[in-house]
């Protein structure tokens, strides 16, 4: 949301209100994190020390500037060019065309920021889903959808498991689960996530939490959470009491990668190593900036990381639907696909619902450029 477009109760507010309320709820999703909640505690992972999990020892990571900095920033510095002026380009999903897809092959569909529908050897999956007008803990307030999602929840197929990689409001929407609760047959988390879930409605014996490494296998896919370089937290009170991943999904001989929120860090190695390389990396890529450089990558350090990974096509993730950061909305765009291109780098940019079969020869345009 720009201050050119507040929403309706926003225009009542004057610009250093609206500002300070914005930057509430955009911590949410950004850098602190709203809502209420306490989670059990897993004293047993290596990644639970003092009361809250933590990132693995990381000695190049950069320190996040002090909450005053980020603050004022958002309260008193000027956004350009953080919000499209022209459409996004939207392709409608239609339920006909999704049963028609090779039930022998993989699919990816980008629904917009993190968000994903999956075809995986016939069943359904969805990551990070979230459908809500609004990344934030209401809906009259916060960052606001570019776009509309290309298919309605109403109108989604049957879905066999949703993936989650961390419960900031941009990944975990608390509306998209309240009507998927009894509508999914699994779902498959980090530490601690199952307490959020069933306060939303969802069955405690359908969510599998899972710690670093640890993995599990439903309908044919086998899912290992692997670690990110993030945090956590809904609420003020509650930062890091849950665990953040990154996701392996193997189906059908095929690896596909998803970074979930990430910095640049020794983990995307290990992954790669531990793995043998992915068929397809969704990497992160947006809301990155200097006074927050360990929690999201520059789009230089997430070439670097699909590399680090060993990918094979490179699909960033994670931008052009929500203004989260002060750089502008095609940037991050403009940067990765350069970046690609000058290392030689398979890049895949679907259009927002254009679906993308893993292991496929496909054309790639990069569809924002001429969008203001």
């Amino acid at each position: 949301m720009a201050d050119d477009e507040p929403s309706l109760q926003g225009r009542c507010l004057p610009r250093f209100l609206r500002r300070g309320a914005l930057l509430a709820t955009m911590g949410c999703a950004l850098v602190a994190g709203c809502g209420t909640g306490s989670e059990a505690r897993h004293e047993r992972s290596p990644q639970f020390k003092d009361g809250g999990f933590r990132n693995m020892p990381n000695p190049d990571a950069q320190p996040t500037a002090s909450a005053w900095r980020i603050w004022s920033r958002f309260l008193f510095g000027s956004k350009r060019g953080t919000v499209p002026v022209d459409a996004i380009p939207v392709r409608a999903l239609e339920r006909t065309a999704l049963d028609a897809l090779d039930a022998q092959a993989n699919h990816v569909v980008r629904l917009g920021h993190s968000s994903h529908l999956l075809k995986l050897q016939g069943k359904y999956w969805l990551i990070d889903p979230v459908f809500s007008e609004r990344a934030s803990p209401v809906q009259w307030l916060g960052p606001k959808r570019f776009h509309p999602p290309p298919i309605a929840l109403a109108q989604l197929p049957p879905i066999e498991g949703v993936i989650l990689s961390h419960d900031h409001y941009d990944h975990l929407d608390a509306a998209t689960i309240r009507y998927l609760a009894q509508r999914v047959q699994h779902y498959f988390v980090p530490l601690g996530l199952r307490a959020r879930l069933a306060a939303l409605g969802v069955p405690p014996e359908r969510v599998a939490e899972l710690d670093w490494w640890q993995d599990a296998e439903h309908a044919g896919v086998k899912l290992t959470a692997t670690p990110a370089q993030h945090f956590s937290g809904r609420g003020l009170a509650d930062r890091n009491r849950t665990l953040w991943a990154s996701w392996v999904l193997q189906s059908g001989g095929q690896r596909i990668f998803y970074s979930g929120d990430s910095g640049y860090f020794p983990g995307f190695k290990m992954i790669g190593e531990r793995f043998g390389g992915f068929d397809l990396a969704l990497v992160e890529n947006g809301a990155y900036d200097a006074y927050w450089p360990a929690v999201h990558m520059t789009p230089e350090q997430s070439v670097q990381a699909f590399e680090d990974l060993r990918g094979k096509v490179l699909f960033p993730v994670h931008n052009s639907t929500f203004d989260l950061a002060m750089h502008p909305w095609r940037e991050p765009l403009d940067r990765i696909a350069e970046r690609a291109q000058s290392r030689s780098i398979a890049l895949a940019t679907p259009v927002i619902g254009e679906v993308l079969t893993v292991g496929q020869a496909r054309s790639n345009l990069r569809w924002w450029q001429g969008l203001r």
